[in-house]
């Protein structure tokens, strides 16, 4: 059987679109980077994504039941970083431009924007894979988006 590092070794090769996402709870919001986003049915249409069991967003996310999604621009590598750097959610927020969605906050200037809300949870190993329903597509200004490969962002 393979080992997880030679997962991780292979899968750095592999590009993945980088997104931003965000939940609110009764105010109480938090914003994560990920690239495990994946559209997994037109019909319905549904979106997976995949997030570690000890990622400081985790309960809050599935305490949430929905949760949206900043599709980034090549331009806002500066935001991936920030959102993947585990700061107090205070400080992800602090002077990045965003927009209110029906669901949590949307970064402005991003490739789109998916809302969606949670209908199964899949147990897979240290993560938990959220499947949701799709509420509310919208494309954004960014025409090349924001990709992670080999541990460097590249703009496609």
């Amino acid at each position: 059987m393979a080992t997880g590092e030679e997962l991780r070794g292979l899968m750095r090769l592999w590009p993945h679109g980088v997104s931003i996402l965000s939940i609110d709870v009764e105010g109480d919001r938090m914003g994560v980077t990920v690239s495990s986003l994946v559209s997994l049915s037109l019909e319905p249409p549904l979106v997976g994504v995949s997030i570690g069991k000890d990622a400081s967003c985790y309960e809050l996310l599935r305490s949430a039941g929905r949760f949206a999604v900043s599709l980034l621009g090549a331009e806002q590598e500066e935001l991936a970083r920030r959102f993947a750097a585990g700061y107090p959610p205070i400080v992800h927020w602090q002077g990045v431009p965003t927009r209110e969605g029906a669901v949590a906050p949307l970064i402005e200037g991003a490739l789109g924007w998916i809302e969606a809300e949670t209908h199964t949870e899949a147990d897979a190993g240290d993560h938990t894979f959220f499947i949701a329903d799709v509420l509310s597509i919208e494309h954004g200004p960014s025409h090349h988006a924001l990709v992670y490969r080999e541990s460097t962002y590249h703009s496609v």
